[in-house]
């Protein structure tokens, strides 16, 4: 079985990246054996994602959502095809974009089996921080452990290779994630 745990969110708007921090956290913290587990970091890329979600058997999205009347921090869990009616999904631009991306895929009849779990943001809007707040940090341990009590149900088998991984401290340089080390010798003027 091939899983996809993909991480949606923009990493500019603090706890609105979320999902994209979350996922570079799991990825950091944790090998997975037995199933092929891949965990992407998906950005704001919604629709060019969609050559990557099709390729999988199932799929994990870490992202915000946005409830009437919840409060920062509440977790969400839910399968797509059955998203509960208290859920919409309109917190920020790229939620929508995400939301409607799960629906083309739907259409083509071309989505594998995908779980939301979904966290409510403090909705910063037009300043950037990398920081996230208490609240969705405490959120964050439960969405861990709903993917890995998740994983574990569809035969992974999970294996901690760095306790110390630290979600904030990650949060802070999710923009470095995949970029190589590069150098600026020889570019002295």
């Amino acid at each position: 079985m091939k899983i996809l745990v993909l991480g949606i969110g923009n990493i500019l708007f603090g706890d609105e990246g979320i999902g994209v921090h979350l996922s570079n956290y799991i990825d950091e913290k944790y090998n997975f054996k037995n199933h092929k587990v891949d965990i992407v970091d998906g950005g704001t890329l919604a629709q060019q994602l969609i050559p990557i979600i099709v390729e999988y058997d199932k799929v994990f999205v870490f992202d915000c959502v946005n409830v009437d009347d919840a409060k920062i921090g509440d977790v969400y869990f839910f399968d797509f095809r059955e998203v509960p009616e208290c859920v919409l999904w309109q917190g920020s631009a790229h939620e929508v974009e995400m939301l409607q991306t799960l629906q083309m895929i739907e259409m083509m009849g071309d989505l594998p089996e995908t779980k939301i779990i979904g966290v409510i943001p403090y909705v910063i809007g037009e300043d950037t921080t990398f920081t996230i707040t208490d609240e969705v940090l405490k959120a964050a341990k439960v969405m861990e452990k709903i993917l890995i009590d998740e994983l574990k149900k569809n035969g992974v088998e999970v294996e901690i290779k760095n306790e110390n991984a630290n979600l904030q401290d990650i949060a802070r340089i999710s923009y470095k994630k995949g970029v190589p080390e590069f150098s600026l010798k020889g570019l002295e003027v």
